[in-house]
């Protein structure tokens, strides 16, 4: 009786059964919503490029044309959906990208992800501006109040606006360089997709503003073609 008593004291506790499938390490989840979370860049790329489809007629040559765009509901509806919604969109490919490089590349990928989300704030501001401003001066100077229309619109767009786009474009123009930079040498995505990306960047925001014509086009077509590559590729395997 003691023997056996002392034999089963001495046994072995039976093994604890496995985890649960749910129960993953937190950097799993973060790298699968990660994955998942490059494919707002393509959407973002793409209401870019819808929102440089057309463009508006220089206020300072053909004011009367310039009022009957900006007052037309497409000039409303891109601010508001290509521009400022895209903006949001593209903030969270920028930090899905970001999570998705910094096992490879931590540093590029935090300079990158501040330079452009702090770049794409300062921009959406002018975005705000030009969706709610521009169809109010618009109906001002079509109304016949054409001194007050053409003052006020040479004060909204004054100093103070281009010292808060012009900052915005050069940190959003970075943040982008940086992101191709770091795709480029991550070594398991697409090279020539961070190279698209990191060309793309200075001629949508910073070419494609002075000019404010097809060559915006241009790079936004660049910055689509370049962030769909990256999101497929991105879906393949684990995050590093």
């Amino acid at each position: 009786m003691d023997a056996l008593t002392t034999s089963g004291a001495d046994a072995e506790p039976p093994p604890e059964p496995p985890a649960p499938a749910a129960a993953r390490p937190p950097e799993d989840a973060v790298g699968r919503y990660a994955r998942r979370g490059l494919w707002a860049l393509p959407v973002w790329a793409a209401l870019l490029l819808a929102g440089t489809l057309t463009h508006q007629p220089d206020a300072r040559t053909d004011f009367p044309a310039y009022a009957r765009y900006i007052t037309t509901d497409s000039f409303l509806l891109s601010h508001l959906g290509a521009s400022i919604l895209g903006a949001g969109i593209g903030t969270l490919g920028f930090t899905a990208l970001a999570v998705r490089l910094a096992g490879r590349r931590p540093r590029l990928a935090l300079w990158a992800l501040v330079a452009a989300v702090l770049g794409n704030t300062l921009i959406t501001a002018v975005f705000g501006v030009a969706a709610f401003a521009q169809p109010a001066i618009g109906r001002a100077f079509l109304a016949g109040q054409s001194a007050a229309a053409t003052d006020l619109n040479a004060d909204v767009y004054g100093p103070a606006l281009f010292a808060t786009a012009l900052p915005g474009l050069l940190l959003f123009t970075a943040g982008l360089v940086l992101f191709g930079v770091a795709v480029a040498r991550t070594g398991d995505l697409p090279r020539w997709a961070g190279i698209g990306l990191a060309a793309g960047a200075p001629l949508f925001a910073v070419v494609g503003f002075v000019l404010a014509n097809a060559v915006q086009s241009a790079g936004a077509a660049l910055l689509l073609a370049s962030t769909l590559w990256l999101a497929a590729a991105g879906q393949r395997g684990r995050s590093p």
